[in-house]
């Protein structure tokens, strides 16, 4: 009885422990990866969400967001004279989330070929309030407990296809 009240105890969720994350939050350096930002509950205990920003960050070559029925999304952009040099600054998803609710807004980019982190600053507008999701982890202070993390996906490198990964070729 005891291991089985356990088990329901690790299985529960964890309601405001949850932030805005990045899933999957490990990727390949280079590729093209969609990264949903999960918003896990709302800015209070019974709020609703109203919307979403996530800015994307200046290494990323190009982003486009998943449409949502339901969510209006506005995409920001450089300006430049070139429309084929613009790119993506950010992407807002306008629309409503209950706090009884989870869900996930995608985006597919084209990630830098440098391997490390790209940090993701969101900003989660409730009803009656808003949440920065925006502290990024200092490196003088590793371990440091962050109140509003910014979501974080960690780029892998990239490994060279072998000739074993391609159809039809023989080591």
């Amino acid at each position: 009885m005891r291991n089985l009240i356990l088990l329901a105890a690790l299985l529960a969720p964890l309601p405001a422990a949850a932030h805005v994350v990045a899933a999957p939050n490990e990727a390949k350096s280079g590729s093209y990866s969609a990264i949903a930002f999960r918003v896990g509950h709302a800015c209070a205990a019974g709020d609703a969400t109203l919307s979403l920003r996530v800015e994307i960050p200046d290494a990323v070559a190009s982003a486009r967001p998943q449409p949502k029925t339901g969510w209006t999304i506005v995409i920001e952009k450089t300006d430049n004279a070139d429309p084929a040099k613009r790119r993506t600054t950010s992407v807002s998803w306008t629309g409503r989330l209950t706090d009884d609710q989870f869900d996930d807004f995608a985006v597919l980019m084209k990630l830098p070929a440098t391997p490390g982190d790209l940090v993701f600053p969101v900003v989660q507008t409730c009803e009656h309030g808003e949440s920065q999701w925006t502290e990024v982890p200092d490196s003088q202070r590793p371990g440091e407990k962050l109140t509003r993390p910014a979501p974080v996906v960690h780029l892998t490198p990239a490994t060279p296809a072998t000739p074993a990964d391609m159809p039809g070729m023989k080591p």
